[in-house]
């Protein structure tokens, strides 16, 4: 099988590729260039995709003895996952570049291109398993090494692109015997930090990132009545469930912290108040991917509402189709679901399908029957 091989620079991708080329495949390597500055420098484990990137990762392929191209993918980037970046947090959401990342540009625009020049396939460093029936079909579940797992920004893909990926990793055992392989194998990122934060974001201040975007929008930090308790310079740098740097000029009547409930960029306002109003019941969305059916109302499952978050067991609610879903998760410890974030059902590690909350709903709207003011 023709394989191309994403190589980011980084330990996983170098593994992968070379796990690919372990098991007879013709692998040719490609580094995607994302960034509009090819002289942006890595910062440690800040950010990726830089130049230091694009060398470690020919100097990989080199040792693997495959062939190695940059594909510039910047102006792509920039425009499905940086813009959505802005726009999503201009309209009070929370979006996850990560997921977009991989819905527009790894398993969109870089697999069309590898199917469009006669490969059959597109091989990542994701940790995430395939399990593949004997009449063709797949499935996605959650990788081996549950602390590495990225299942949950690798379900947006759904089926069709799911057919053409490969992820050597998903069976790997630990991060830690990745790296031990890539020594082994005499890779030289087998030692280099893992990336963290917004890959666009090198430095890590998302907020001043947006700032320097969006420019300066003041209002108002209110509680649930309305009152004032402070002031912004952007409600966009705001998300529901947000505790820190509210700056707000009065406590609150017990003393206990005030959490983000909602964001409201029209009014420019940001709405706070105490953490039992962050607890959710529903979570509504849109936006559905599905691997199978969509499930009927009253389906047992497991929900995720973040890329490192845990799993909480939920039940489907009605109204779920091909586009939407609601899940009941009444009962459960889930707090400060915000709009914009991404929803995956779970049957056990099996991925079942991924949508874009929209709305949830609390205890207290649940009990009383209504969705009214619904976040």
């Amino acid at each position: 099988m023709r394989v191309l091989a994403a190589l980011s620079g980084g330990v996983d991708s170098a593994v992968a590729a070379a796990r690919a080329v372990d098991a007879g495949h013709d692998v040719v390597g490609v580094h995607m260039a994302l960034s509009r500055t090819p002289a942006q420098r890595r910062e440690g484990s800040r950010g990726c995709c830089s130049i230091e990137d694009a060398s470690d990762a020919r100097r990989a392929a080199d040792v693997l003895g495959v062939p190695y191209y940059v594909w510039d993918m910047s102006e792509r980037f920039e425009q499905t996952v940086v813009t959505d970046f802005l726009a999503e947090y201009a309209a009070g959401r929370t979006p996850n570049p990560c997921v977009r990342c991989n819905e527009h540009v790894k398993f969109a625009a870089l697999l069309d291109k590898a199917l469009a020049l006669g490969f059959d396939a597109v091989c990542t460093g994701h940790y995430a398993r395939v399990v593949e029936h004997p009449d063709g079909t797949r499935e996605l579940h959650r990788a081996a090494d549950a602390a590495k797992d990225q299942s949950y920004v690798l379900a947006v893909m759904g089926p069709e692109r799911l057919a053409r990926a490969v992820f050597p990793l998903g069976d790997a055992a630990s991060k830690a015997d990745v790296r031990a392989e890539a020594a082994a194998r005499g890779l030289a990122v087998s030692a280099k930090p893992d990336s963290y934060d917004i890959c666009f974001v090198a430095d890590g201040d998302t907020q001043g990132f947006l700032r320097s975007h969006l420019g300066s929008q003041p209002g108002d930090v209110v509680d649930a009545d309305g009152t004032v308790l402070g002031t912004h310079d952007g409600a966009y740098a705001y998300t529901v469930g947000q505790r820190r740097g509210l700056h707000l000029g009065r406590p609150a009547p017990d003393g206990r912290p005030r959490y983000v409930l909602s964001v409201e960029p029209v009014r420019r306002r940001v709405v706070v108040g105490p953490v039992q109003d962050l607890e959710v019941a529903h979570v509504l969305a849109d936006r559905a991917v599905w691997f199978t059916a969509p499930p009927d109302p009253g389906t047992a499952c497991t929900v995720q509402v973040r890329a490192h978050g845990a799993p909480v067991p939920a039940v489907v609610l009605p109204g779920t189709t091909g586009g939407a879903v609601g899940v009941d998760v009444t009962g459960q410890d889930l707090h400060g679901v915000a709009p914009g974030q991404s929803l995956v059902l779970y049957a056990g590690t099996r991925v079942l399908g991924q949508a874009t909350v929209t709305a949830t709903r609390t205890p207290a709207q649940v009990g009383a029957g209504t969705a009214a003011g619904a976040r």
